[in-house]
């Protein structure tokens, strides 16, 4: 959502600069309108479940990219059969819940904003067929890992079919050391504690893009591995266990059209023939003055979605080695065990031998950065699914 945000702006911020760096011969002016400012742009689809619509306006081409939401606007999905889910706006989106839709209901979306009044075309929900695994690649012992995904046999096997995959990520994280002691200050020894630290973490991100593919070069319209992304073989997400959850959604070639439109905006932005913004393809008109509106509300019956996990031992993982970075003390007493905790240094090792004629106190120390994941920002609260070993199809 927020590339394509930016992707807006700067598509007209390039216009303008690409032609004022040292080397061009001619002044170049862009011909950009000032229709094509604080443009209405709608980003989101209409689907079972949970509905998420994020409003907002382009800006001026001399102005600072900050995001201009679009926060005061009325937001409803309505059916040909006279249903309406009004949309609430929760700080960044807009979203309702539609516990199902009808497949033979057409939808669209209707928006009130700054006097103006904003539709999508009515469209019937597309079906979404399962995805029937995701695999997780790695061809030699030195390669990334690849991540593909194979939809089931599509239920329109006749004709080209059109997807959106997005993908959440959780990983596993331990702490740099772990430790079951605590030096205690009173009885100047070592104390047996369990819980002062989590002995682990997890972490969890939301792809920052939606990819788009197509069945047309797939022998009988099934799409067949393919690659949504790569997972370095030396990222820490792998080096324990990782799980993704793939979301799937069908979408008609309308919408996958504007998607390709809009990526090609991206990777031109700044030439000479870049499209204005307005003149992406869309299925959103205002009603009362004609305003050029920038999004496309799709429409899907269902969203797929598929939960996988990877572990470490199954893979070949990069991981550095990592230096003891732990204070040692290696003839250690009582006075220097106090002043290690007024550092704010956390009691990690205690190998006392003083019993022993010639024997002395050896410790190690670390700080709670490197003992405690939360302060990496992990959560320690294990997801309800990090039981689970198996591939899951919802």
């Amino acid at each position: 959502m927020m590339k394509l945000r930016k992707t807006l702006y700067f598509v007209l911020c390039f216009m303008v600069s690409v032609c004022t760096l040292s080397g061009c011969i001619e002044e170049y002016e862009a011909d950009i309108s000032a229709e094509d400012t604080n443009l209405l742009v709608v980003e989101g689809a209409i689907c079972s479940k949970q509905n998420k619509f994020y409003l907002s306006r382009t800006q001026a081409i001399n102005s600072s990219y900050v995001p201009k939401v679009v926060s005061e606007a009325k937001v409803v999905v309505r059916g040909g059969d006279g249903s309406e889910y009004t949309a609430q706006y929760d700080g960044e989106y807009y979203s309702c819940w539609i516990e199902s839709l009808a497949s033979d209901v057409e939808y669209y979306l209707h928006i009130e904003v700054d006097g103006e009044v904003y539709e999508s075309e009515p469209q019937k929900p597309i079906p979404t067929e399962k995805i029937a695994e995701v695999n997780a690649v790695q061809e030699t012992p030195e390669s990334d890992i690849d991540v593909l995904v194979t939809p089931e046999t599509p239920l329109n096997p006749n004709q080209t079919n059109y997807y959106t995959w997005s993908f959440d990520e959780t990983w596993e994280v331990h702490p740099d050391y772990t430790t079951f002691i605590y030096f205690d200050p009173v009885t100047l020894t070592a104390v047996y504690d369990p819980y002062q630290f989590p002995e682990r973490g997890w972490f969890y991100a939301r792809a920052s893009t939606i990819l788009v593919g197509d069945s047309r070069n797939y022998e009988g319209q099934h799409i067949e591995k393919f690659k949504l992304y790569d997972i370095s073989r030396g990222s820490e997400r792998i080096f324990y266990k990782y799980s993704g959850l793939v979301h799937q959604r069908a979408i008609s070639k309308d919408e996958y059209e504007y998607e390709l439109a809009r990526r090609q905006a991206v990777s031109e932005m700044g030439g000479l023939f870049t499209p204005q913004p307005s003149a992406l393809p869309t299925n959103i008109h205002c009603l009362t003055s004609g305003k050029h509106v920038i999004g496309y509300v799709g429409c899907s019956l269902n969203t797929a979605e598929y939960r996988f996990f990877l572990h470490a031992h199954e893979l070949s993982v990069n991981r550095p080695y990592q230096k003891d970075a732990r204070t040692w003390i290696d003839d250690c007493d009582e006075a220097t065990c106090l002043l290690m905790l007024e550092r704010g240094l956390f009691l990690c090792e205690w190998n006392d031998d003083r019993i022993i004629p010639g024997g002395t106190l050896r410790t190690a120390w670390a700080t709670k950065y490197q003992l405690d994941v939360r302060l990496r920002g992990a959560s320690v609260e294990e997801p309800e699914y990090w039981h689970l070993n198996e591939s899951i199809s919802y």
